[in-house]
Protein backbone atom coordinates (compact mmCIF):
# COMPACT_ATOMS: atom_id res chain seq x y z
CA UNK A 1 0.00 0.00 0.00
CA UNK A 2 1.18 3.76 -0.61
CA UNK A 3 0.04 6.70 1.23
CA UNK A 4 -0.11 9.72 -0.52
CA UNK A 5 -0.46 13.45 1.30
CA UNK A 6 -1.78 15.83 -1.70
CA UNK A 7 -0.40 18.69 0.32
CA UNK A 8 2.99 17.18 -0.28
CA UNK A 9 2.21 17.01 -4.64
CA UNK A 10 3.58 19.79 -6.51
CA UNK A 11 0.70 21.64 -7.86
CA UNK A 12 0.19 21.68 -11.59
CA UNK A 13 -1.56 24.58 -13.07
CA UNK A 14 -4.35 24.20 -15.44
CA UNK A 15 -3.79 25.40 -19.63
CA UNK A 16 -7.00 27.48 -19.07
CA UNK A 17 -5.65 29.21 -15.80
CA UNK A 18 -8.87 27.98 -14.26
CA UNK A 19 -7.14 26.30 -10.94
CA UNK A 20 -4.36 23.73 -10.15
CA UNK A 21 -4.45 19.82 -9.76
CA UNK A 22 -2.28 17.58 -7.61
CA UNK A 23 -2.54 14.37 -9.69
CA UNK A 24 -2.50 11.72 -6.68
CA UNK A 25 -1.93 8.28 -8.42
CA UNK A 26 -2.00 7.11 -12.18
CA UNK A 27 -0.76 4.02 -13.90
CA UNK A 28 1.50 6.14 -16.55
CA UNK A 29 2.79 9.16 -16.51
CA UNK A 30 2.27 12.10 -18.64
CA UNK A 31 -1.01 12.31 -20.87
CA UNK A 32 -0.46 8.55 -21.92
CA UNK A 33 -2.33 7.21 -19.16
CA UNK A 34 -5.75 5.02 -18.77
CA UNK A 35 -6.77 6.28 -15.05
CA UNK A 36 -5.49 8.62 -12.94
CA UNK A 37 -7.01 10.35 -8.92
CA UNK A 38 -6.07 13.54 -8.42
CA UNK A 39 -7.35 16.76 -6.07
CA UNK A 40 -8.00 20.05 -8.03
CA UNK A 41 -8.41 23.20 -6.88
CA UNK A 42 -10.91 25.30 -8.84
CA UNK A 43 -10.62 29.17 -7.93
CA UNK A 44 -12.99 30.61 -10.87
CA UNK A 45 -15.51 29.79 -12.52
CA UNK A 46 -15.08 28.40 -16.45
CA UNK A 47 -15.45 25.25 -18.05
CA UNK A 48 -13.74 22.04 -18.02
CA UNK A 49 -11.44 20.74 -20.09
CA UNK A 50 -12.67 18.31 -22.75
CA UNK A 51 -10.92 14.96 -22.76
CA UNK A 52 -13.07 12.94 -25.20
CA UNK A 53 -13.00 9.06 -24.73
CA UNK A 54 -12.34 9.24 -20.73
CA UNK A 55 -15.12 8.55 -17.99
CA UNK A 56 -14.99 10.83 -14.79
CA UNK A 57 -16.02 11.12 -11.30
CA UNK A 58 -16.37 14.16 -9.49
CA UNK A 59 -17.02 14.56 -5.99
CA UNK A 60 -16.51 18.19 -3.66
CA UNK A 61 -14.11 17.50 -0.94
CA UNK A 62 -13.95 21.09 0.34
CA UNK A 63 -15.65 24.74 0.04
CA UNK A 64 -19.62 25.51 -0.74
CA UNK A 65 -19.59 23.82 -3.58
CA UNK A 66 -20.27 23.90 -7.36
CA UNK A 67 -23.03 24.28 -10.22
CA UNK A 68 -22.07 22.11 -13.21
CA UNK A 69 -24.34 22.49 -16.58
CA UNK A 70 -24.41 19.24 -18.46
CA UNK A 71 -26.60 19.11 -21.38
CA UNK A 72 -28.19 22.43 -20.82
CA UNK A 73 -29.13 20.88 -16.86
CA UNK A 74 -27.30 22.75 -14.02
CA UNK A 75 -26.50 20.32 -11.72
CA UNK A 76 -25.18 21.44 -8.13
CA UNK A 77 -22.81 19.20 -6.12
CA UNK A 78 -21.81 19.69 -2.56
CA UNK A 79 -19.39 17.99 -0.05
CA UNK A 80 -20.99 14.52 1.25
CA UNK A 81 -23.12 14.41 -1.96
CA UNK A 82 -22.92 11.54 -3.69
CA UNK A 83 -19.94 11.55 -6.85
CA UNK A 84 -20.91 12.33 -10.43
CA UNK A 85 -20.02 10.52 -13.14
CA UNK A 86 -20.14 11.82 -16.85
CA UNK A 87 -18.72 11.69 -20.55
CA UNK A 88 -15.62 13.58 -20.20
CA UNK A 89 -15.93 14.84 -23.78
CA UNK A 90 -18.91 17.06 -22.39
CA UNK A 91 -16.78 19.37 -20.63
CA UNK A 92 -19.55 21.33 -18.22
CA UNK A 93 -19.32 24.51 -17.53
CA UNK A 94 -18.75 25.40 -13.70
CA UNK A 95 -19.56 28.27 -11.48
CA UNK A 96 -18.52 28.48 -8.00
CA UNK A 97 -21.07 28.57 -5.06
CA UNK A 98 -19.14 30.66 -2.78
CA UNK A 99 -16.18 30.61 -3.60
CA UNK A 100 -12.72 28.12 -4.46
CA UNK A 101 -13.49 24.60 -3.70
CA UNK A 102 -11.63 21.37 -3.76
CA UNK A 103 -12.67 18.36 -5.46
CA UNK A 104 -11.56 14.55 -6.12
CA UNK A 105 -11.11 13.40 -9.72
CA UNK A 106 -11.19 9.66 -10.86
CA UNK A 107 -10.43 9.89 -15.18
CA UNK A 108 -11.05 6.76 -16.83
CA UNK A 109 -9.98 6.02 -20.28
CA UNK A 110 -10.54 2.20 -21.52
CA UNK A 111 -10.89 0.79 -18.06
CA UNK A 112 -13.51 0.24 -15.78
CA UNK A 113 -13.82 2.17 -12.52
CA UNK A 114 -15.83 3.87 -9.65
CA UNK A 115 -15.89 6.12 -6.69
CA UNK A 116 -17.91 5.51 -3.97
CA UNK A 117 -18.67 7.99 -0.50
CA UNK A 118 -17.44 6.28 2.57
CA UNK A 119 -17.47 7.03 6.03
CA UNK A 120 -18.90 5.88 9.64
CA UNK A 121 -19.76 2.27 9.98
CA UNK A 122 -20.07 1.53 5.98
CA UNK A 123 -17.98 -1.57 4.91
CA UNK A 124 -16.90 -1.16 1.35
CA UNK A 125 -16.77 -4.95 0.32
CA UNK A 126 -16.74 -4.39 -3.67
CA UNK A 127 -13.17 -6.03 -4.93
CA UNK A 128 -11.70 -3.90 -7.71
CA UNK A 129 -8.46 -5.10 -8.69
CA UNK A 130 -6.56 -1.50 -7.69
CA UNK A 131 -8.81 -0.06 -4.89
CA UNK A 132 -8.10 2.35 -2.11
CA UNK A 133 -9.49 5.58 -0.24
CA UNK A 134 -9.34 8.79 0.00
CA UNK A 135 -9.76 10.68 3.59
CA UNK A 136 -11.16 14.40 3.22
CA UNK A 137 -10.24 15.22 6.65
CA UNK A 138 -6.01 14.48 5.77
CA UNK A 139 -6.32 15.20 2.07
CA UNK A 140 -4.50 11.42 2.07
CA UNK A 141 -5.12 8.80 -0.98
CA UNK A 142 -4.04 5.66 0.76
CA UNK A 143 -3.67 3.64 -2.54
CA UNK A 144 -2.91 -0.92 -2.98
CA UNK A 145 -5.47 -1.86 -0.19
CA UNK A 146 -5.65 -5.34 0.37
CA UNK A 147 -8.54 -7.65 -0.95
CA UNK A 148 -11.53 -7.78 1.27
CA UNK A 149 -14.15 -5.79 3.14
CA UNK A 150 -12.49 -2.54 4.26
CA UNK A 151 -13.59 0.09 6.84
CA UNK A 152 -13.32 3.78 6.28
CA UNK A 153 -11.00 5.74 8.64
CA UNK A 154 -12.87 8.80 8.29
CA UNK A 155 -15.43 10.54 5.77
CA UNK A 156 -13.59 10.42 2.38
CA UNK A 157 -14.17 8.17 -0.97
CA UNK A 158 -13.36 4.58 -1.88
CA UNK A 159 -12.15 4.29 -5.46
CA UNK A 160 -11.72 1.41 -7.66
CA UNK A 161 -10.04 0.73 -10.61
CA UNK A 162 -9.92 -2.53 -13.13
CA UNK A 163 -6.63 -3.06 -13.88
Amino acid sequence: MITVHADEVRPTPWKNGGGVTRHLAADTAGDDWRWRISLAEIGQDGPFSAYAGVERWFAVVDGAGVELTLDGSPLVLRPHDPPLVFDGASAPGCRLLEGATRDLNLMLRGVRGVMRRAGGSVIWTEDWPLRGHFDIATRTLHWGLAPGPQTAPGPGYWIGVDA
